[in-house]
């Protein structure tokens, strides 16, 4: 919440909004004044109601569309279109069936230049770390929906992108798998030292991943409030976080928020 130019920090929302055109020709405002900042190597959780607007909200950060009001700073510059430096990752893992998990792992690295030899080395170190080693060269009709997630996983960050737009990439998926790619999430971004901004209607998952979690409004969307979160212990194991004191305080806090809209 803030509506100053920090060119410090890798991503700024400022007085941020989006309203479409009905069939009617009435505008239907979707966001309305929404002004954060994410900092560097920090993660940030958006949670709302459904509808509220948060893939709108995305989408306007990486200008694949463009706001009706406020403006967007990467570095604390406007971009003139997607920015250099961004991995989004969607709910659908969007995987190519024609190419091996290996070969999905590398489309980003080719896109952004290199030798295939370290395009394939790189790839085969994500997946090593995801515990795909041994289904490098697997194709996605063969895995699983988690394996295939950790594959989409690896390929976005196989780039290195400075900031990480996730769109709610762990919703499918059963709780024990939930929580092993959110921990191995969580211990990439941190040795990356990379940003993350992620959507989730999830209040556990977001409390537990985060550093900060905004909570959003009913459409047209507002910041409703913002809290820091700090716990005590191992921050890498969820399932002892999520049992530790203060935990279920900020869950409770956050529901409460979000049920009285």
């Amino acid at each position: 919440m803030t509506s100053l130019k920090r060119p410090d920090t890798p991503l700024q929302a400022l007085d941020l909004g989006k309203a479409f055109l009905t069939d009617a020709g009435e505008e239907l405002d979707i966001i309305r004044s929404v002004s954060f900042t994410l900092e560097r190597g920090e993660i940030v959780s958006l949670v709302g109601p459904s509808g509220c607007g948060k893939t709108t909200l995305l989408n306007l950060l990486c200008r694949l569309i463009e706001p009706s009001q406020g403006t967007v700073l990467w570095n604390g510059r406007e971009s003139d279109g997607v920015p250099a430096g961004v991995g989004y990752m969607l709910q659908k893992d969007l995987l190519l069936p024609w190419r091996s998990a290996i070969q999905n792992v590398m489309l980003g690295l080719q896109v952004k230049g290199g030798t295939r030899a370290a395009h394939r080395a790189r790839a085969k170190e994500l997946l090593d770390q995801l515990g795909l080693g041994g289904f490098a060269d697997h194709y996605p009709s063969t895995l699983s929906g988690g394996m295939r997630q950790r594959v989409a996983l690896a390929r976005t960050l196989a780039p290195e992108p400075e900031v990480l737009l996730f769109d709610e990439p762990f919703s499918a998926l059963d709780f024990q798998t939930k929580i092993l790619i959110e921990r191995d999430t969580l211990r990439l971004v941190r040795e990356m030292q990379r940003s993350l901004l992620l959507i989730t209607h999830d209040v556990e998952e977001a409390v537990s991943l985060s550093d900060r979690v905004i909570v959003l409004s009913r459409r047209p969307s507002t910041i409703v409030s913002e809290h820091r979160i700090e716990l005590p212990g191992d921050r890498s194991n969820l399932i002892a976080l999520r049992e530790s004191t203060g935990f279920a305080h900020y869950v409770r806090q956050i529901w409460t928020e979000l049920d009285v809209q």
